[in-house]
């Protein structure tokens, strides 16, 4: 059975990350978007890492650009906008598929986890769902992911124990999160 810490990612810079070196933190791994609606999930994010960093736990950012092209920047441009903006300080990972024959197998196996089961009620959310439906129609049964800002939630042994759409209320992560801790 494979666990989180099996996975190798790359870094920003391209050099190669073993998620083994996170083993005992509770980690969020989520994709992002500079260039989206829920970019602002940034600043929840960079708080919850503020708080929380210091218990273990850990943030892992892999920016994505399959969801409208709203990552269209390079990795270092990527940083930049997150830092500047939104003073992150979380780790960001180079830029991934995390859809179709070239996703990224970390988020395959994520999904394969903890399947993608809506993005809740509400006309917001239908909404989301018909343009993500369109937008995804490409990856077929490769769809792992249907829109940025998809959050993972990994407790210290490395099961993969919650997954949050975009549109799920940042304080519900959060209190996940705590809870794990």
């Amino acid at each position: 059975m494979s666990k989180v810490y099996d996975f190798t990612v790359k870094d920003r810079m391209g050099n190669e990350v073993s998620l083994k070196d996170y083993e005992g933190k509770v980690l969020l791994i989520v994709n992002t978007a500079t260039g989206c609606g829920f970019t602002p999930h940034y600043e929840p994010l960079e708080a919850m890492y503020k708080e929380y960093r210091d218990k273990g736990f850990e943030i892992l950012d892999f920016p994505c650009n399959q969801f409208a092209d709203q990552a269209p920047g390079s990795d270092d441009e990527i940083h930049e906008f997150c830092t500047v903006k939104f003073g992150t300080e979380f780790p960001q990972f180079a830029k991934i598929d995390v859809n179709g024959e070239t996703a990224d197998p970390l988020f395959a196996y994520l999904a394969g986890e903890k399947p993608f089961e809506g993005f809740g009620k509400g006309l917001k959310n239908a909404m989301l769902n018909k343009f993500a439906s369109a937008n995804n129609k490409k990856y077929g049964d490769k769809t792992y992911i249907g829109w940025n800002f998809t959050k993972f939630l990994v407790d210290r042994e490395g099961n993969v124990i919650a997954r949050f759409e975009p549109t799920v209320d940042m304080e519900e992560v959060k209190n996940a999160v705590a809870a794990t801790l």
